[in-house]
């Protein structure tokens, strides 16, 4: 599947969380606006980063009206460790088959590895922003934020 685009409708997911709960696309539709960020991989310095810029600006999301999930192909067991060790305060989508960044159309990193995008997808459940930075930390936080004030 090709990239998604702004103005695209968000493919409809059901995911499991680091703590087994079930997460799915609708259950925000109507109610609240969503980041969705894809990472490479838990606990290595980019990411680490990326997700703990997410966790300090996690209020402001909510008071946005926003929730935040990650994403990542490690097992829930690892979302787990990693949630814990940092203090995430969103939950974490274990994504070991794909599926999801195939659904999103999260493009890969030189080819072969697993990408970073970040999308906003609003209480109706349309793209309202991408975002793909390989080494960009921060970028993705300050930029969804961004985005996610402006649907207010």
């Amino acid at each position: 599947m090709p990239s998604l685009r702004v103005g695209d409708p968000a493919p409809d997911f059901t995911a499991t969380t680091q703590d087994g709960s079930t997460i799915r696309l609708a259950d925000y539709r109507g109610s609240r606006a969503l980041v969705v960020f894809f990472y490479p991989a838990d606990d290595t310095p980019v990411c680490t980063k990326e997700a703990c810029s997410f966790r300090d600006s996690y209020q402001a999301f909510r008071d946005a009206g926003a929730e935040v999930i990650g994403v990542s192909g490690d097992s829930a067991e690892s979302h787990q460790r990693f949630s814990g060790k940092h203090q995430l305060s969103y939950p974490l989508v274990s994504d070991k088959d794909g599926s999801l960044r195939k659904a999103f159309g999260v493009p890969k990193l030189l080819g072969f590895l697993p990408g970073r995008t970040t999308y906003v997808i609003d209480r109706e459940g349309i793209v309202q922003m991408v975002f793909t930075a390989a080494f960009s930390s921060d970028g993705h936080k300050r930029e969804a934020l961004a985005a996610v004030k402006r649907l207010r």
